[in-house]
């Protein structure tokens, strides 16, 4: 598909040339019945360019090329209307093309939404990495959480600030719903606590749905929206969405485990192997419990979470659960797991993902 879009721009762009030759008699151009100005033949040939440098830009994958596209098109459509019985039929392409490039534009100012906002995440001063953490800097953790630190392998190692990570899943919107593949790309910061977080899903044939979470100074949004360009979801400002990427980001500290002596998050330990984690942000305190083997690996993460979005949603239980663990950074580290919706009349796993790359203190976009 790709290729096919690459030879549309090329071939509609060639066919442009022939209105410059025909307003400056560079050749026998039939096609065309109708005078053209030599002023109206350099708007042909502007078209042409604008196509084929669209055709360049697109097959090399540029995420700018929609906005050179655009132009294009828009030029050529004008040029059209005013020889139009001759070239009425590339109004067709035209359409075609506008359909391409209007998702494309949508999403090209999406990503540029994702990296401003990633920049401001880390704008803040670098860790100090002249400090190790040793085992009389968790002593006053509940033992588990001092097993899990152990096991992780936080201990002896420099804290880390900034993370980034790529995950790869499935998600699906309704129980014995489709599953739909996704992408998403994670930052956060351990010290002042927030996060940026951005999906890609192949919703429908031919039509993506981009997502983004956001938690930055303890205000959370989230954004879903069709084709980059429909918003579907688009919440902020509220204090159920400020609880739900609360906890979202408390569930996550399980990827920066050194993140556990932060002083906004406090622990209580409810049983051996469970304890309860408290986050506090702008006044606002949420709370989960973590659940771990007896050797110190992270089984689950549970709370109470608003289901839904709007005045509609409603506390409801969350659990996220570890299916596997990997190596990062010689840090162990869960990297496959399940999330479901607990619900009064069922449960819904609609997530399921695999952690793919994580980096410590690299304060840039991937």
């Amino acid at each position: 598909m790709r290729y096919v879009i690459g030879f549309i721009f090329l071939v509609h762009g060639l066919i442009h040339i022939m209105g410059f030759m025909k307003a400056f008699s560079l050749g026998d151009i039939s096609q065309l019945s109708q005078t053209i100005s030599k002023p109206l033949g350099i708007l042909w040939l502007l078209t042409a360019i604008l196509l084929l440098v669209s055709c360049c830009l697109f097959l090399l994958g540029k995420t700018y090329w929609p906005i050179v596209a655009i132009l294009g098109v828009l030029l050529s459509q004008l040029l059209i209307m005013l020889v139009w019985k001759d070239a009425r039929f590339g109004t067709v392409v035209n359409l075609l093309l506008i359909v391409i490039c209007i998702p494309a534009y949508g999403k090209f100012r999406f990503d540029k939404m994702v990296r401003s906002e990633t920049s401001t995440l880390f704008q803040g001063s670098p860790v100090n990495h002249d400090y190790i953490l040793r085992e009389q800097n968790i002593e006053h953790l509940p033992p588990i959480v001092q097993q899990w630190m152990q096991y992780s392998g936080v201990v002896g190692r420099k804290p880390v600030r900034w993370i980034r990570l790529k995950q790869n899943g499935t998600l699906r919107r309704e129980s014995g719903g489709k599953w739909i593949p996704f992408r998403a790309t994670q930052y956060f910061d351990a010290v002042v606590p927030g996060f940026v977080w951005s999906a890609e899903a192949h919703a429908l044939p031919f039509i993506d749905m981009t997502a983004r979470d956001k938690l930055y100074e303890g205000k959370g949004e989230m954004l879903i929206k069709l084709a980059s360009i429909i918003p579907i979801v688009d919440e902020k400002d509220n204090k159920k969405i400020d609880s739900g990427t609360a906890l979202r980001y408390l569930a996550e500290v399980c990827w920066f485990p050194s993140a556990a002596l932060n002083p906004t998050i406090r622990w209580e330990q409810i049983e051996d192997n469970s304890v309860k984690a408290y986050f506090t942000q702008n006044d606002q305190e949420v709370f989960g419990i973590f659940k771990f083997s007896p050797t110190g690996k992270i089984i689950s993460f549970e709370a109470l979470r608003y289901y839904g979005a709007g005045k509609n949603a409603a506390l409801e239980t969350w659990l996220i659960e570890i299916l596997d663990f990997r190596s990062f950074n010689g840090f162990i580290l869960p990297n496959r797991c399940q999330v479901t919706w607990q619900l009064d009349d069922r449960d819904f796993t609609w997530l399921q993902f695999e952690v793919t790359d994580l980096d410590y203190d690299i304060p840039e976009s991937f």
